[in-house]
């Protein structure tokens, strides 16, 4: 799909890698990083001689920097001579931009990065083969410059200026054997070619690469610039093909050692290099195939999905403990905490579609390492009664892994942001497991897990009301873990509308979802009595939500306490019996059709500008609040249209994409919290992956 605006930076991520090669952000803006929690900031630059010479034209991702030779020769008087380069003028930039390809045109130059949106097989059965295809750490890219007018030789070129502190920029020729040419930064990222022609070089600015005093500079060990240049001769038009490699040996984080699954397939970043230049044809077309063209999406619903997708996979990071263990982690964007399970929830409905194994690898660590069991209270009791099983927060920060039980996010005695989310990842877990076992009929798993699961159905009813008689389906208790405090939800940077989890509308539609799922899950067990507990519950919690209905047509965000916040998300916990093909049960004549109509009814009711609608048609999650989260408003558009038959919006499609591209936000490739369509949190974000789901809609556009 074309794009008008050219100018924001997006992920070009290999899968697993915790990399990307993030560009597109005029500056020093982009460049390739490694484990960070934004862009690396380096220097970019993709570009060709002008045509009869007299300098050269770049796109526009690089900065004027210091000559760094005064380092070294402070008494230096006259300046090295620079200047060479000059960014092509905006106006004269176009970009097309998928899920599998970005591509920028200026003059004549054309530049393409393939990063294919890769399936992972379950690494318990496939084959080295089928791993390395698909978790190689590299991506791809393709120069082509066309002097076919030209009546005299052109030198394009590609490099970058590294900026990781701890190593710096060399030539890979010395070491590659001669199988191909490149640059790079220490062990860790590079950019190698193997096309006929192309050479590399180094030196303290660009401009010594591309016209050095001496040939034999090029080998220069100080500079901090690093590039690959090749002759495009009078008119011919050439292509040269590159790839960008990263590699992080040895253990990766702290808390629990563990290192990257590529390093099992993959000894050095040489290796990498001879593998993804041996194989470069076929990720190309991995990328160019796996375009979303033919999904019925319209060009903002298409930018949108493609750009979250690519956002996603720059935050994986696949692991594997010393005992072989595989632990499949996504990074929560800036934040970098590790499986936040309110964001893998949302993952989810991605996940299973692309790689089911890694939901259940992410069940299993909840399980094994990152749950706990506490007690509850009920508000203004200091009584604790029985609680039950939860899961933590996340797993870890910043590469840290958590203490088992414990979260890098949660704290005690608060009842606000970092408070603890202990009912809503208990629901989290139902949700995800249901909706794991119910896609991939994997009922060993099932069977194997069929204890965790009676221990949630008892954590969850224990929440609702230690007296079994005042019971309404929906949480009333707090957990012992506040001490004293109040739990929250995902949407901790709210206000008490989306954030207090006690009688929340959001977490109650979401929570009888976690009941539906249960009743399903026990029947599929033969439990007939929880099934029968669960299908109770869910009754309750239903009928609960549908009498909080106000005669003006909305129930208030948190039911009962006197609060007037209207919210969309009361939707969003629908999209569990959607996907799990149990819509009949909404259905006229279903059991929870009166839910049905009294959520279609508020959504209607509050999608309105002045309450849940910015003037730009936006969405809008709260009316009481401007952060509204693209990821969730994603999920409540699907439900929307899936499951109250509701048609396209397109004005809230451009609102959305325009939120994206906004000067302001477009640095930060995909973010998630726009307050006022203004990115404030949760940037360079994977949770955007919510709008797979609407490639599952049934009439899409």
């Amino acid at each position: 799909m074309k794009n008008p605006t050219a100018f924001f930076n997006a992920h070009h991520s290999p899968v697993g890698a915790f990399a990307s090669f993030t560009l597109g952000f005029p500056g020093a803006k982009g460049g390739l990083g490694l484990e960070l929690g934004g862009p690396a900031n380096e220097s970019v630059f993709v570009g060709v001689e002008k045509s009869g010479g007299g300098g050269y034209e770049a796109l526009p991702f690089f900065a004027s920097s210091a000559d760094s030779a005064k380092r070294y020769d402070v008494s230096a008087d006259a300046p090295l001579k620079q200047g060479l380069v000059e960014s092509f003028a905006a106006e004269s930039i176009s970009r097309e931009f998928g899920i599998g390809v970005d591509t920028w045109k200026a003059g004549d130059l054309t530049f393409s990065i393939y990063s294919a949106p890769k399936d992972v097989p379950d690494p318990r059965t496939a084959s080295k083969k089928a791993l390395r295809r698909a978790l190689v750490p590299a991506v791809f890219a393709e120069l082509t410059i066309d002097n076919r007018a030209g009546k005299s030789d052109r030198k394009a070129f590609f490099g970058y200026e590294g900026s990781n502190p701890f190593y710096n920029t060399r030539r890979l020729d010395d070491v590659s054997k001669g199988k191909f040419t490149g640059v790079g930064l220490g062990p860790v990222t590079a950019i190698v070619s193997d096309s006929k022609g192309v050479y590399s070089g180094s030196g303290f600015t660009l401009d010594k690469c591309l016209e050095p005093d001496f040939s034999e500079n090029l080998t220069f060990g100080l500079g901090g610039v690093g590039a690959l240049m090749a002759i495009v001769p009078a008119g011919k038009r050439r292509t040269f093909r590159f790839a960008i490699c990263f590699y992080r040996d040895g253990n990766i984080t702290s808390g629990m050692a563990t290192k990257y699954f590529y390093t099992q397939l993959f000894d050095s970043i040489e290796a990498v290099a001879i593998y993804a230049l041996s194989n470069w044809d076929e990720q190309k077309d991995l990328a160019v195939t796996s375009d979303l063209g033919g999904s019925g999406l319209s060009d903002d619903q298409s930018f949108q999905v493609a750009h979250a997708v690519r956002s996603y996979y720059g935050a994986t990071e696949f692991l594997v403990t010393d005992d072989g263990c595989p632990f499949w982690c996504v990074n929560e964007g800036e934040y970098r905490m590790l499986n936040t399970f309110d964001l893998t929830v949302d993952h989810l409905f991605f996940e299973l579609d692309k790689n089911p194994w890694v939901v259940r690898n992410q069940l299993n660590w909840f399980v094994r390492r990152f749950t706990y069991t506490d007690h509850v209270r009920l508000p203004n009791d200091p009584t604790e009664y029985p609680g039950g099983i939860s899961f933590t927060h996340d797993m870890g920060i910043g590469n840290c892994v958590s203490r088992p039980g414990y979260s890098s996010y949660e704290q005690f005695g608060l009842d606000g942001c970092f408070s603890h989310m202990t009912h809503e990842q208990l629901v989290n877990w139902v949700c995800c497991a249901t909706t794991y076992v119910l896609a991939t009929g994997d009922k060993a798993w099932l069977r194997e897990n069929a204890t965790v699961f009676r221990k949630c159905l008892t954590s969850l009813v224990n929440r609702d009301h230690p007296d079994s008689s005042q019971r309404d389906g929906v949480m009333s208790a707090d957990s012992s873990r506040c001490l004293g405090g109040a739990e929250i939800t995902t949407y901790d940077s709210l206000d008490v509308s989306l954030g207090q989890a006690r009688n929340n509308l959001y977490l109650a539609v979401k929570t009888w979802s976690a009941y539906l799922g249960l009743c399903e899950i026990f029947s599929i067990l033969e439990k007939p009595k929880a099934a029968d507990l669960a299908a109770s519950q869910a009754s309750l919690c239903s009928d609960t939500i549908c009498s909080h209905m106000r005669a003006d047509g909305f129930i208030p965000a948190v039911m009962g306490e006197g609060n007037e916040s209207r919210i969309i998300p009361a939707i969003e916990g629908l999209v569990f019996p959607l996907i799990w093909d149990m819509a009949d049960l909404l259905e006229d004549g279903g059991p929870f059709f009166d839910l049905r109509e009294t959520l279609e009814h508020h959504l209607r009711t509050v999608l309105v500008t002045g309450a849940c609608r910015f003037q730009d048609g936006g969405w809008k999650l709260s009316s009481t609040n401007d952060n509204s989260w693209l990821s969730k408003i994603y999920l409540c558009q699907f439900v929307a249209r899936e499951g109250f038959g509701w048609d396209q919006d397109p004005a809230a499609d451009a609102a959305h994409r325009a939120w994206l591209l906004d000067p302001e936000n477009s640095y930060f490739a995909w973010s998630d919290q726009m307050v006022a369509g203004k990115a404030r949190g949760s940037k360079y974000y994977p949770r955007g992956v919510t709008s797979w789901l609407w490639l599952d809609e049934k009439s899409p556009a």
